[in-house]
């Protein structure tokens, strides 16, 4: 390889090494940062940003890279090594320094402000903050739109999933809502009864169990660790993964399938292609590729029957005999459709129609269409719509998410897609793996693992968002196989898939 592209890796390397730090400072500051610090972690935060920002947009990186591109000694990797290279800098540049740094403290003040609010329930509090965020996302968006071609809500998303425009979102995020609402009656229509399970279950013992399946299932706990925040996320590095999740006494189920949809994430980062860590190329392919992945080990794996008939036993040996901890139960609990205020919360049938409100309210956010002021009362009325509730307060209603106060619009569809793409990818390995489902029965993944590791996770960002689903699955991203495993799942067969 020529000098120019060799000093452009280096670069990059340490472009990953800010990236990385930022990256443990955002999990310190959801899990233990003292409350008082908060201020001059904003700081350290805007700093870091800037630093990163300057060294990815210099002009010495734009004339790194135009050298390297006339360099005919690339190998395959190295060339979409550089291509990436090119989409980040050519989206790092649209972007003035000033709006970066500005981005940067309107989102941690209103993140902290956010907590607050959401404790209290008071969208009157946050107001102000989330005025300030949305108003500097509207101007990033409409820079780098300029910059890349693209409307300005298609540059959102394209910064979470490299590829993807509202042009592709719409038509699927649109069969949803056309036919979930009536799914959803049909759903709760043939929900079982079912045997609550007894608690209070102990949040240590919950941890044990958690940390217990996420080795199983195949996290490496010399290279990651399990800790608690508001919201349940997986961050860190591929070399030191953090999951958090947040517990609960009186409910051992939503906490621990929290953590196995994270530790879905993390097995992703931890199969990225190790020789490339730190480089573009070596990074997950987008947001939806990401949450394919914590949906596909979550709800196609860890919430179907076969793992449900292994995990009874775990819950028995984790916290003593119960006649809830049956498989059958346990379908019966953990299938149930509802409708409910919460998106986490939410069971695969109504949380597209989650996705769905807070896809068409944020587009209106950005475009001017609605006032920050009159978001309560729309978020009411979209609920209503799509799920037939409204909620009871601004906690349980638009302050539930963290997303929009820490700036990130335009990823709430990623989810919903994901969910398209985990089906997918299970449709097709099942496809391909025989004998599939008895080895989950075991609480055996690893034949699965291997596959997902050499379709998805080994090829980091080497192919394209499009290309990969091809390759992956034989087919572009559709919403029937998700439909279909609902329909199984849910309508036809209650229980059975």
């Amino acid at each position: 390889m020529g000098w120019h592209y060799a000093a452009l890796e280096d670069r990059f390397a340490r472009l990953g090494h800010l990236e990385g730090a930022l990256a443990i400072l955002h999990w310190d500051t959801a899990v233990c940062m003292p409350e008082a610090a908060s201020a001059a972690r904003g700081e350290q935060v805007a700093t870091l940003k800037r630093l990163a920002h300057d060294l990815l947009t210099a002009d010495e990186t734009g004339e790194l890279l135009a050298g390297a591109e006339a360099e005919s000694d690339l190998d395959p990797w190295q060339r979409a090594n550089l291509r990436e290279a090119h989409r980040r800098f050519r989206r790092a540049r649209a972007l003035e320094p000033a709006l970066v740094e500005a981005l940067a403290r309107a989102t941690n003040a209103c993140e902290m402000t956010w907590r607050e609010a959401r404790r209290r329930s008071d969208f009157a509090m946050l107001r102000p903050a989330l005025e300030e965020v949305v108003r500097l996302v509207r101007e990033a968006a409409r820079m780098s739109g300029a910059a890349l071609g693209l409307e300005p809500y298609d540059a959102l998303l394209d910064e979470h999933q490299p590829e993807l425009r509202d042009a592709l979102v719409a038509p699927l995020l649109d069969r949803l809502a056309a036919e979930l609402p009536s799914s959803l009656d049909a759903a709760i229509a043939r929900n079982r009864p079912f045997r609550a399970p007894r608690g209070p279950f102990p949040i240590e013992a919950q941890k044990k169990l958690a940390e217990r399946l996420m080795a199983r299932l195949g996290f490496d706990f010399r290279a990651g660790r399990l800790d608690a925040s508001t919201h349940p996320f997986c961050g860190g590095t591929p070399a030191d993964i953090r999951i958090t999740s947040r517990w609960r006494e009186d409910d051992v189920g939503s906490a621990l399938m929290a953590v196995l949809h994270e530790t879905g994430h993390a097995l992703y980062e931890a199969g990225l292609p190790r020789q490339w860590l730190g480089q573009p190329v070596g990074e997950a392919r987008g947001i939806v590729v990401h949450e394919s992945q914590s949906l596909l080990l979550e709800m196609q794996v860890c919430r179907s029957p076969a793992f449900l008939r292994f995990l009874a036993g775990e819950l028995e040996a984790a916290f003593g005999p119960d006649p809830a901890w049956t498989a059958a139960n346990l379908r019966a609990l953990w299938h149930r459709v509802e409708r409910g205020f919460i998106r986490v919360d939410a069971d695969e049938v109504s949380y597209p129609l989650h996705v769905i409100l807070r896809w068409r309210l944020e587009k209106a956010l950005l475009a001017g269409e609605l006032a920050v002021a009159d978001l309560p009362g729309a978020w009411a009325e979209g609920m209503r719509a799509l799920l037939g509730v409204t909620p009871p307060d601004d906690a349980r209603g638009c302050l539930q998410d963290i997303h929009w106060p820490v700036g990130a619009f335009g990823y709430f569809p990623c989810y919903t897609l994901g969910a398209l793409l985990a089906a997918q990818l299970a449709r097709a390995a099942r496809r391909e793996l025989a004998g599939l489902d008895d080895e989950i029965a075991r609480g055996d993944i690893a034949r699965l693992l291997a596959w997902l590791r050499a379709r998805v996770h080994a090829r980091g960002s080497q192919p394209g968002f499009e290309e990969l689903i091809e390759e992956a699955t034989g087919g572009p991203l559709a919403a029937e196989p998700f439909l279909d495993h609902l329909r199984a799942r849910y309508l036809e067969r209650p229980g059975a898939a």
